[in-house]
Formats: structure tokens, sequence, C-alpha cells
């Protein structure tokens, strides 16, 4: 596809958040959006810039019934010299395909989407952010758009990228969390959509997240769907160990999602000269080796937090501290290497990140 934008600029901006605002996360929204259409006889077709704006849609537009959908996110941060940096956008637009496949969605064409993301960027560049912390976050979608209640893969599609200014992902910012270990409920089986971002897998978690919040805790560790024995992600991030120096991580099995903040603390450990492991690893498994003192730290990884520290685990009748509670020497490391680099503050050496 040619890149030809239709782009209509709003008449009404919004005021841009005051400089000591609390941005929180996913509550103010930018003024433009991307939008684009598909059918089957035009494929992807026009591509336009326009005014953010509410979505009409049909009562019985399948995928508000049958949850035909798909998202991811990344983000966009302004470095010292005030340019804009994206951190391996290529990856979100192609991992955008491995959902659509699973959803039976037709494929974007990822280079023609970044090219229209970099320019919804510049029309919105004021909205990034210049404080610590802070950054523009990227929601790029798809929903399916037939008015029909039959059970099948819709014909007609629509592709959004909304943006929103946002803080730390957490209140606690880098402060250690605490984790509610499911037990009961599950996010996903090999087989199902846990590779895939899509809302199903989202809104099948917030049972346990009121659990956990019940609990006291800030977000759940689940466990595979099969067996309830083997830890899979903490919430919507990754999760990594640290044992006897080594780097642990839940192996991709089908219903683990994998993240782009998962594959580059790997590919930075590794380079670093850490041993790093992708492997099963139960849930008993890890408390054994806690109480011996084997598990110096646990950190959660993802777009939003980037890396989210765990400070204890609560595992039924069980409360395992990781690190006296504090934040661990290789959990800050990985923190401070890619925030480094995904604002510029450090060189990037692996040119991970493309310039607004």
């Amino acid at each position: 596809m040619e890149l030809s934008i239709t782009t209509k600029l709003s008449d009404h901006m919004t005021p841009k958040p005051a400089a000591d605002a609390d941005l929180g996360f996913g509550q103010i929204f930018t003024d433009h959006m991307f939008t684009m259409d598909y059918n089957e006889k035009s494929g992807w077709h026009s591509p336009q810039i326009v005014p953010y704006m509410p979505i009409d849609l049909d009562p019985s537009t399948i995928s508000l019934h049958y949850g035909q959908a798909i998202f991811d996110g990344l983000k966009a941060y302004r470095a010292p010299d005030g340019s804009i940096n994206l951190f391996r956008p290529k990856l979100h637009l192609e991992r955008i395909n491995i959902s659509n496949e699973r959803m039976v969605i037709p494929p974007i064409d990822p280079d023609f989407c970044l090219q229209c993301l970099k320019e919804l960027l510049r029309i919105e560049q004021d909205w990034v952010p210049d404080r610590p912390g802070c950054s523009l976050y990227i929601r790029p979608f798809i929903v399916a758009m037939d008015p029909c209640l039959i059970v099948k893969p819709s014909g007609t599609y629509r592709f959004y990228i909304i943006l929103t200014p946002c803080g730390s992902y957490y209140p606690q910012g880098m402060n250690p969390v605490s984790i509610f270990v499911e037990t009961e409920y599950v996010r996903a089986v090999r087989g199902g959509s846990g590779q895939a971002k899509t809302p199903s897998n989202y809104a099948a978690s917030l049972i346990a997240q009121k659990r956990a919040m019940a609990a006291g805790c800030v977000q759940v560790l689940w466990l595979d769907g099969v067996h309830r024995r083997y830890i899979e992600e903490i919430g919507s991030m990754n999760t990594f160990f640290v044992i006897d120096g080594k780097l642990i991580t839940p192996e991709l099995n089908g219903s683990i999602l994998s993240g782009i903040t998962r594959r580059s603390v790997i590919e930075l450990a590794r380079d670093m000269g850490y041993t790093c492991e992708e492997r099963q690893i139960a849930i008993d498994e890890l408390c054994a080796l806690a109480k011996q003192g084997h598990v110096s730290e646990m950190f959660g990884s993802g777009t939003a937090a980037v890396i989210s520290p765990v400070g204890e685990l609560h595992y039924e009748t069980e409360r395992i501290v990781f690190n006296q509670g504090k934040t661990g020497k290789l959990t800050q490391l990985f923190y401070d290497t890619i925030t480094g680099i995904q604002y510029g503050l450090i060189p990037d050496q692996y040119n991970w990140t493309e310039k607004i």
C-alpha cells in the first residue's frame, strides 16, 4: 500500500496537562487518532488521521458480542535534546500480526503502519511529556465491524491508533509490589489465546485481580491452566527470577505472551554475561528455593511498567519475601538500562530506538 494518509485536524484542541499534573495511566487522550478500514474486496484501505472522537457502532457489531478484536501497546519517549524516541516499534507491529492470526483477522503491513504511526506522532508531538518517568502510551487496536450475530470471522475491520500521556503504571512506581498467587482461576491454556493480545484474556483476569486486591496485593501471579503448578505471568507482564545468580524466566509455551520487554531483558542479560534460562518453573520449586535462600530477586517486565520489582508473594498461607522487600541489583540494572535507552540517556548500542 502506498502511503497516502488523509489528515483532518481538529478545530478544538484539548489543553495539554499542566507540568505538575498527575497523568495516571490511560485516562487523558490526545486530539487525534489514526484509523484504517478493511473489507474483503479492497483489503486494508482509507488510512486517515482524524480528530479523536467516539466510535459509532451498530448494536450488533460482531466484536461486541464475540470478542473478535486485538490490541498492542508501545510508547514514545522525550529525549534530553527534545527529540522523540520509539522503542522497538517494528516488533510491536509485527506482534499485532501474531494476534491477528490467532483471532482470524487479516494481517497489517507493519512497515506501512509504522509510517502512519510516525505521522500521527509528528502531529501530536507536543503531547509527549518531558518529565522524568513519563511517556506517551500508544494503543493500536483492531475490531471486527460486521453487524451480525452469527458466530463467524468478520468480513470488515477497523484499525485504530490512539495516544495517551502517562505517568507510572503502578502508583508505587519502582517500589517493590506484593503479588497474589492465583490457585483457583487460570489466565490461559496452551492452544488457547494466551499468546495473543486480545481483550478476552484481560476480561477473564479481572476476577483474580479483585481477589488479589482483597488480599492486599497489587497484582496476580498466574499458574498454568492444566497443572495449576507452573508459573506463567504476573498480571499482563512476563516474570523473571534471579536464582543463584542466574536469570530464570518461564519458557514461551503457547499460553504466555512473547513480550518485547521480556525479549529485551533476555538480550541484555546475555550481552552482559549473565546466564539466562527459559524453562518451566513450578511454584513449589520457587518457594522451596526461596526458603533456602537461593532466590534473590523477582520482577515483572512489560511495556506499561517496563520493570516492576516484586517484594513478596502471597501463596496460600505462605508469605515469601525477596531481597528483604527491596529492589534488587539486577532488577534495577535492567530498569536503568532499558529506560536509559528509551529516553536517550545512554547510548543505544543495540539500535532499538527510532526517532520521530
